[in-house]
């Protein structure tokens, strides 16, 4: 009796397993590098050069600074300069130093906001493409580069979608 129920419950196990094998499809993966794909499309490249002419004044004016500073710094090591003279420099050094940091910082700061601002708004962008492009090839997962281990060649997207998000996105 208990020999039969066993054989009945490995019989309905194996049928179970037979069925779900027969019913379950193969998934297909596309495989792309969100970080590339963002990176080489038309609008991002746009904007870099726009980001670079906006604060070129602003890098202009550091650079100056760091000229400066520089010029100072050699007055320092000329000799016969008076021990007034050299708390003046020092002081001026100190000042434009400290004008320097502030800026730099400054700087690096509305860079990088808006820098994010455009990457967010772009990488939404991109993430709608790829669905669309997942769609259109008929894929079930997509997943980024960065955190696969092999994948083949094949199975990349990256270029597709740099293309095809610059169709959906066109550069005035």
């Amino acid at each position: 009796m208990f020999r039969q129920y066993c054989v009945r419950v490995v019989l309905i196990c194996a049928a179970a397993i037979v069925s779900v094998s027969g019913v379950s499809a193969q998934s297909k993966i596309g495989v792309i590098n969100i970080q590339r794909a963002l990176i080489e499309t038309a609008e991002i490249k746009k904007a870099q050069g726009e980001l670079e002419a906006r604060f070129k004044p602003r890098t202009t004016d550091l650079e100056n600074l760091q000229r400066e500073l520089q010029e100072l710094q050699a007055k320092l090591q000329k000799p016969g300069l008076s021990p007034a003279d050299q708390q003046d420099v020092t002081a001026t050094g100190q000042r434009k130093q400290r004008e320097m940091t502030r800026k730099e910082e400054d700087l690096r700061a509305d860079v990088e906001r808006e820098r994010n601002e455009i990457l967010q708004r772009a990488g939404q962008r991109m993430t709608d493409v790829v669905k669309k492009l997942a769609d259109e090839k008929g894929l079930d997962v997509v997943v980024d580069v960065t955190t696969t281990v092999f994948y083949k060649a094949a199975l990349e997207l990256t270029n597709d979608a740099v293309v095809a998000y610059d169709k959906t996105f066109p550069v005035k």
